[in-house]
């Protein structure tokens, strides 16, 4: 499993996990599975779907890459919108190569592509009414 270094952990100030600290061999990787966004989620929910998404597109930008560390409970919430598998997706597979569809992203997180004003909206609720269809 590879470790993406310098990938944030967690998003800042919660326990939101984006990576994980080692492979499970016993049982196999976490399966990603695709899951469904309510729009009644917990706005803190959103956020962290959203700093995981920045931090992607950070990290990797458009090209390929490998699943590895990266958090299966997360990538589930953006698997096959904002997250494209290439190739047939297995969904326990650390090898697994991802890449992020920038036009889905930012149709879905437009506060991501605003720059250092999307840091600051990402503890306020007002701006997400226009992403989530409601507070």
């Amino acid at each position: 499993m590879i470790k993406h270094r310098n990938f944030p952990s967690r998003l800042p100030g919660t326990n939101f996990q984006f990576t994980i600290r080692r492979a499970v061999d016993k049982k196999g990787a976490t399966p990603i599975i695709k899951r469904e966004r309510f729009r009644h989620r917990k706005p803190a929910d959103r956020r962290a779907d959203e700093g995981f998404l920045a931090a992607l597109i950070e990290h990797f930008g458009e090209e390929p890459f490998e699943r590895g560390n990266l958090d299966a409970g997360r990538l589930s919430w953006l698997i096959d919108r904002e997250v494209l598998a290439i190739g047939d997706l297995d969904p326990v597979d650390y090898e697994q190569m991802l890449r992020v569809d920038l036009a889905a992203a930012q149709a879905s997180f437009p506060l991501i592509f605003q720059g250092e004003e999307a840091e600051e909206n990402w503890s306020e609720d007002t701006d997400e009414k226009d992403q989530w269809g409601s507070r």
